[in-house]
Order: structure tokens, then sequence, then C-alpha cells
């Protein structure tokens, strides 16, 4: 009787694991798949806001144009310039409303002048040196690229880039430097990740519970996270291969056990910013 107890103990044990196991897998799942629904959203964003920039920034230029005009042939003082970083700003609607964490103005050679950010930490430094593709919208007109500028960064102690675009200012056969604009990724994926979440909150019903959600903007070999973001999150959305995986399909999802937790993950390219970028989203069930 014993042993009968026993062999019926140690059936009803491994049922039970199989059914916990089954029940993570099916969470990972789930959350992979709702990741996956998710994950246009995020795309739709950015292309949104790569757009505001293309389109807002030439229309702004002309605001820097009129203030180096009048200061000729003087270049504009320090709060001049901060002042009309401001206001071409505040009087073209895509800017308004860009998701930029910067504007600056720089010289020909690329020396900028002044950014619109109460602490100017980019005053002073080379552009080119972080954006050499930068120097082409001298003569090529409006050019967008990617590079890395600590001064720009949007996290302090983990690695950040930036997404930058720049258009000329020029009058006639003046040339007076570059209007830029750009956002960190750390401070994009942070936009990314509340926008998000919001969606999310609209479309909860009663009693149910809000996913864990977290977004990486993934470039070339590296995945830029908010900066409260988990590193361990952005690893295991590095060690899905994005890289690859993407070389023969727009998406992919993938189930991983991050830290004990069962998490879905949806990663997708973001043409808008670069051939080579995607936006991974991290979700888990609550």
């Amino acid at each position: 009787m014993m042993a009968l107890a026993r062999r019926s103990l140690l059936t009803v044990c491994v049922a039970l694991s199989a059914a916990l196991s089954l029940g993570c897998e099916d969470s990972g799942k789930k959350s992979a798949a709702l990741a996956a629904e998710d994950l246009p959203f995020l795309i739709r964003a950015t292309d949104q806001d790569v757009s505001e920039v293309r389109s807002g920034l030439p229309e702004g230029a002309p605001h820097l144009v009129q203030l180096f005009e009048e200061r000729r042939p003087e270049q504009p003082a320090f709060e001049a310039l901060h002042e009309t970083l401001g206001r071409a700003r505040d009087k073209t609607q895509d800017l308004r409303v860009a998701k930029s964490t910067f504007f600056a103005v720089a010289t020909p050679d690329g020396k900028i002048l002044r950014n619109d950010q109460k602490q100017d930490l980019m005053a002073g430094k080379m552009l080119f040196e972080s954006f050499p593709e930068l120097k082409k919208a001298l003569e090529a007109g409006y050019t967008e690229t990617r590079g890395s500028m600590p001064e720009a960064a949007g996290v302090k102690g983990k690695p950040d880039a930036q997404w930058v675009a720049a258009v000329p200012l020029r009058s006639g056969d003046d040339s007076f430097g570059l209007y830029v604009t750009g956002w960190s990724f750390s401070a994009y994926a942070y936009r990314l990740e509340t926008a998000l979440r919001s969606e999310l909150i609209s479309k909860l019903k009663e009693r149910e519970k809000l996913p864990l959600t977290y977004v990486y903007v993934v470039v070339g070999d590296q995945a830029y996270g908010a900066p409260v973001s988990p590193e361990v999150n952005a690893k295991a959305v590095l060690e899905s291969n994005p890289k690859e995986q993407l070389q023969s399909q727009d998406s992919y999802t993938v189930v991983k056990d991050i830290d004990g937790r069962r998490f879905g993950i949806a990663v997708g390219r973001a043409k808008s910013l670069g051939e080579d970028v995607a936006i991974a989203l991290v979700r888990s069930e609550t």
C-alpha cells in the first residue's frame, strides 16, 4: 500500500511539474505573440518621429539664417543663438512636436556654437568627429546619420549613441553652417516605452493587469534601453541574434527566461532610422 501511495505521489508530482512547465512555456509564447502585436505601434511611431524632423528641420532653418544675416559679418552671440533655436522650434509645427533631445548650430567646419539646452555640453565640440556624414549636408542638403557624442548622451554610466539630422544654413553664396537636431537612443527608447505603456493602459479591460514592457533600440551589435532598463534584458535581445534574424525577414519573436521570469521578445526593423536599426520589445504578463 505504501509503495502504491509513493508511486501515486510521484505521478502527481511529475504531472504537476509538467503542468507548471507548460504554463511557463505558454506564458512566454503568449507574451511573444502579444509583443508581436504591439511592435507595429512602435515602428509606426519611429516613422512618424523621423517624418517630423525631415519636414520640420528645413522649415525651421530660415530663422537661424535670418539671425546670421542680421549679425554679419560678426557671428551671433551665444545667447542670441540660444533664443533663436528656441524660436525656430516653437514656430515650426513639426519641430514643436518632434522627439529631439537637442537642436544645435554648427559652423561650416563643424564646430558647435550652441544648442538649445540650458546646460550646453556640446558647445565648442567638433560635430564631424562624432558624425562625419553630416559634413555632406553642407552641399547635399538635408542629411541623416548616426554616431556617438558623449555630450549628447541621454544616460550616465552606460553606452549611448545618437540619431542626428542636419540642413545647411545658406543665403545666396553665403554659408553660415548647419542646423542640427537629433535624439539619444536611450532617451528615444524611453519615449517609445512610455508611448506604448500609455497605449496599453488605454486598452486595458476591467481587472486586466498591465504587462511588464521594455523597449530597446538595436543598432548593429548594441541594444540601447531607457536609463533604468535592465542591462540583462538588452543582453537577452542581442543573444537572439537580431542582425542575422533580420537579414531574411522584417521581424521575429523569441521566448527567453530572464532572471527567472518568462519573457516574450519581438524585434522588428525600423527602416526610417536606418537599414541596420531595429526596435525590440521585451514583454512579460503580470
